[in-house]
């Protein structure tokens, strides 16, 4: 299948616009994955995008793709906040994704930028590694649209990679468009907002809307890749239909709620907040009986075990009151879960 290419700003590279986001593969074995990797690569995906801090991930898709190296384009990243660290996490990323250069080399979620100018910190460590030929191109992902904002407005990278979805206020498609007048690439991440929205055609059309936007499904299972890959063969439009759909959508989720990017953990009490901090969303748009377990009802009422320490909301990109919301999807999840055992 010939996949549309997208130029990813003044890169130059081409990549599919059809593109795999590679960390969910660290949750299955080398087998599958290898399996599910190569499948995407025969089926035309020419762009994987993956991280240091994804466990296996990088190692899994050397081992996939190591001997098509040359023809695929590979973007990584890291969390490091000097330049030794940044240099160790290059220096592992080559090792793991078999690899003598890295396309595209991303700062991992900054809560600030890195200085340019300080020579210990972790820009000095990607420069360093551009000259000697080991990073291709400097790039940076972010969550906080004030950071994504400041770092186009820098100069200093030639990519942003930032959640966008059809429940994208104005702010974030804006972010788009200053990202194309600047000629820097964009890319897509959590174009499902994070398991949020479940119909596929929807989110491939909407993003089809955007020229420069390049999305990076995160794909898992076979059925998933393979619904990316119909997608793109039928070259879905937008319909009236699904632009229902996205309407309806927009009513009822386009507000402040939890992304689940998980940026939030660890929690000091075990509250899986990216899951609880949403659930009431969950209970309401997927199938909700998984959700009914004496299990899931003891995760949930871990959020009584709270110590308030805020560190949640301190972390969250988003500024959400984290410890309120847990509080009230508590409430909301003892409602539902009352209603469900007294109609069984």
């Amino acid at each position: 299948m010939e996949i549309e290419k997208v130029r990813l700003g003044r890169t130059e590279l081409l990549v599919t616009k059809t593109a795999f986001g590679a960390l969910p593969v660290q949750r299955i074995s080398h087998s599958d994955a290898a399996a599910l990797l190569r499948r995407a690569f025969d089926a035309g995906i020419n762009y994987f995008d993956t991280a240091n801090a994804y466990t296996d991930s990088e190692e899994k898709l050397g081992e996939a793709l190591g001997d098509v190296r040359h023809e695929i384009v590979i973007s990584t990243k890291s969390g490091g906040k000097d330049k030794k660290t940044v240099q160790a996490h290059i220096e592992e990323s080559l090792r793991r994704l078999k690899t003598d250069y890295i396309d595209l080399f991303q700062f991992h979620n900054p809560a600030q930028l890195p200085d340019i100018n300080d020579p210990d910190g972790p820009f000095a460590a990607a420069l360093e590694a551009k000259q000697k030929g080991y990073v291709r191109h400097i790039g940076i992902t972010n969550h906080r649209l004030n950071v994504a904002l400041a770092a186009v407005d820098s100069g200093n990278f030639e990519t942003m990679q930032f959640p966008f979805c059809y429940l994208s206020s104005d702010k974030d498609i804006g972010l788009t468009v200053r990202c194309k007048a600047a000629d820097m690439g964009f890319i897509a991440m959590k174009g499902l907002s994070g398991g949020m929205l479940n119909n596929a055609a929807a989110c491939y059309a909407f993003m089809q809307g955007y020229d420069n936007v390049v999305p990076i499904w995160g794909i898992q299972h076979k059925w998933e890749l393979d619904q990316w890959l119909e997608l793109t063969e039928k070259r879905q439009k937008m319909t009236p239909e699904l632009q229902a759909v996205i309407d309806k959508d927009r009513e009822e989720l386009a507000h402040n709620f939890c992304r689940s990017c998980g940026y939030c953990l660890p929690c000091a009490a075990g509250i899986d907040i990216p899951q609880a901090a949403r659930m009431a969303m969950l209970l309401r748009r997927a199938p909700y009986q998984p959700y009914m377990s004496d299990e899931w009802h003891d995760k949930m009422h871990k959020i009584e075990d709270c110590i308030h320490c805020n560190a949640c909301k301190s972390r969250c990109p988003y500024e959400l009151d984290t410890p309120a919301l847990l509080q009230s999807m508590l409430k909301d999840y003892d409602q539902f879960y009352a209603l469900h055992h007294s109609a069984v």
